[in-house]
């Protein structure tokens, strides 16, 4: 039997390996990088597809204008001509329109304020956007007109200011609907000008009827009434004589017309600015019109309440309305100027009467020593007071911020001699002397806040050591001393010098403290880069030194007289002191050639302007002084006294016309 021998059993093979086993880290990245890349390429091809359907570039807009064809006969105007020679020439002038129009000053290509430039009519339709912010600044003045925000312009009368207001309204018609706020100061002193104002008021209207009747595209524009007119009348508070903005000539006049004179002295200016700018502003939102807000304000003060200043200003601005003032000059570095008031009464006593009205001073802080002159032709109200060339700080800066113009108003404006108190008009400040507007204009304040006034004079040790001078001298007003010494017997003589001296020593201590504080800032007047600056602490260095040279030579001279002077002819009996070359000593020598040396600088560095004429004023009298002999009829003593009294004299009723005290100015 045959055996069968099975094969050995062999070792199974391995398991072939799964399909789903994991990929190696090589892979996993190939994976994702091809991903990556295909996403990607879809974005660059949507991105592509996007851009055939964005619009292509427009082709330009192709302007055209029309020139203006003057022989046009809708167009035609009538002249007339007159052999009356004009005083006032010029649209600022009282000549009204039949005078030419005045030159401005000349400016730097930079303008110092934003300024609306004129639109150009084109043949296609424009977008106007109301937005409440800051105009361009543009690159080119006007030389026929003053420019907005220059700070003041001289006028002979409130009515030639007008003129220029009148195209300021113009020019914003040209822009957009315009609403015009008319404030009256409601002050007695207001009334002629109110109704000189009130004359001119009728042209005013009649011209801009022509105008729209001529078809002048700043009508054309608007379909609405694209002038309407407020009339506010402002004492103590604000006070509103139109119901509502009107463009109603009759309504406007009735409106003015009924202005009454205040019983009260306050004129609270910034708050009845600040409350018609709120008022009104709702006109410059496009559902009430999208309307321009002027408005132009006549007043004769500097306002009782600055300390509303800067939110008038800031409500203002922020509106976009612009403030116009017809106002007055405000006294160089003053604070006050009088006023002349003769009784409109026939019945009453026709002297004239200079009662004190606030006026000034044109800076924000006094920038002027408030020293008497040797010459004492300055005594309280007889102070010879100077054109400061601008308006009062508060008023001009609110125009200035707001891209108006504050137009100062006097209507014995002169430049080149000086005005005698005779030649003032009634209501009419009393300054001596008037000064070039275009020389003026490089010495404008700053028309700053507080806070900025502050940082900039603390940045400059001169600066600070001016403002602070100033206001130590403003704070201790010097006084004037004796100058004649009868001599009776010694005793007598030396009571009387003794008394003099005490005076002095008075003064000298005020004197020496303004001349140290001004002395700290001596380092960084090199730095003083502004005329007005470089002017204001010369003259006030070579002002102070000169009184301190004039106060401790008085006292020394007063010493030596202590000492016995004999008289050279023996009928005189009485001592003068009087100007002249003798210092006392050496150091007060030196002093006063450091402050004609001042002075002289101001004078060559400043000419035609008030810094230069005080500057010359103080150079004319000498600083020194010296004895002089003369005689004085003085009483017996014992005759006197056995001489009974003399019979006090009747009092006999005064003789003219009662005398009233001025109204409320």
């Amino acid at each position: 039997m045959s055996q069968v021998v099975a094969d050995p059993p062999q070792r199974a093979a391995p398991p072939a390996p799964s399909v789903s086993a994991a990929p190696t880290s090589l892979d996993a990245e190939s994976t994702a990088w091809v991903a990556s890349f295909f996403v990607h390429l879809a974005l660059l091809g949507l991105l592509a597809l996007a851009s055939w359907t964005l619009p292509g570039r427009r082709p330009d807009l192709g302007l055209q204008y029309e020139p203006l064809d003057l022989t046009d006969p809708e167009l035609s105007e009538e002249f007339a001509s007159t052999d009356e020679v004009f005083e006032d020439i010029g649209a600022l002038g009282a000549g009204e329109g039949d005078s030419a129009l005045a030159v401005a000053a000349e400016f730097s290509l930079d303008s110092l304020t934003a300024i609306q430039p004129e639109l150009t009519t084109v043949p296609a339709e424009t977008v106007s956007l109301d937005l409440p912010t800051e105009m361009v600044v543009a690159t080119e003045l006007s030389e026929l007109a003053p420019v907005q925000g220059i700070g003041s312009v001289g006028t002979t009368a409130a009515e030639g200011a007008i003129d220029r207001i009148t195209h300021e309204i113009l020019a914003s018609l040209a822009q957009r609907p315009t609403l015009v706020v008319w404030m009256f100061d409601q002050s007695g002193s207001m009334r002629a000008e109110r109704a000189g104002v009130l004359k001119r008021f009728r042209r005013i209207y009649e011209e801009l009827g022509v105008i729209e009747a001529a078809d002048n595209p700043a009508f054309r524009r608007h379909e609405d009434k694209p002038l309407l007119t407020a009339v506010i009348g402002f004492d103590a508070e604000p006070h509103r004589l139109t119901a509502e903005p009107t463009d109603d000539f009759a309504t406007i006049e009735a409106a003015i017309r009924g202005i009454t004179d205040s019983t009260t002295q306050v004129e609270n200016v910034f708050t009845a600015v600040t409350m018609t700018a709120e008022k009104y502003r709702r006109y410059r939102t496009p559902r009430n019109g999208g309307r321009n807000v002027m408005i132009v304000m006549f007043t004769d003060e500097s306002g009782d309440d600055p300390d509303m200043l800067d939110e008038a200003v800031d409500v203002c601005r922020k509106s976009a309305i612009s403030v116009y003032v017809v106002g007055r000059p405000a006294p160089f570095g003053r604070e006050y100027a009088r006023v002349k008031w003769v009784d409109p009464d026939p019945n009453f006593d026709q002297r004239p009467q200079w009662p004190p009205v606030r006026l000034g001073p044109e800076s924000l802080m006094p920038e002027r020593l408030k020293l008497s002159f040797a010459d004492n032709r300055d005594r309280g109200e007889l102070e010879e007071l100077l054109d400061s060339g601008f308006g009062p700080y508060a008023l001009t800066r609110l125009c200035c911020e707001t891209s108006g113009l504050y137009f100062t108003v006097h209507p014995n404006r002169v430049v080149g001699r000086a005005v005698r108190p005779g030649e003032i008009e009634p209501l009419a400040a009393r300054f001596a002397r008037f000064f070039d507007p275009d020389v003026m204009q490089r010495y404008q304040p700053e028309y700053v806040s507080l806070a900025n006034y502050e940082r900039l004079v603390t940045s400059n040790r001169a600066r600070r050591a001016l403002v602070e001078a100033a206001r130590l001298s403003w704070t201790s007003p010097m006084q004037d001393v004796r100058l004649r010494f009868p001599r009776r017997d010694e005793a007598e003589l030396a009571q009387l010098l003794s008394q003099a001296q005490q005076s002095a020593a008075v003064l000298q201590p005020k004197i020496d403290r303004i001349v140290q504080t001004l002395a700290a800032g001596a380092d960084d007047r090199a730095r003083l880069t502004e005329p007005r600056w470089r002017a204001g602490y010369d003259l006030a260095v070579g002002r102070a030194l000169a009184t301190q040279v004039r106060t401790a030579g008085y006292n020394a001279m007063l010493a030596r007289a202590k000492q016995g002077m004999e008289f050279e002819d023996p009928r005189n009996n009485t001592w003068v002191l009087g100007r002249g070359d003798d210092y006392a000593n050496s150091v007060l020598e030196k002093t006063a050639a450091t402050a004609r040396e001042s002075l002289q600088r101001v004078v060559d560095e400043h000419p035609g302007t008030p810094w230069a004429h005080l500057a010359a004023r103080e150079l004319q009298t000498p600083l020194g002084w010296h004895w002089r002999e003369d005689y004085t009829r003085l009483p017996d003593r014992q005759a006197s006294g056995n001489r009974p009294p003399r019979p006090r004299p009747e009092q006999r009723p005064p003789q003219g016309p009662p005398r009233r005290d001025p109204p409320p100015l």
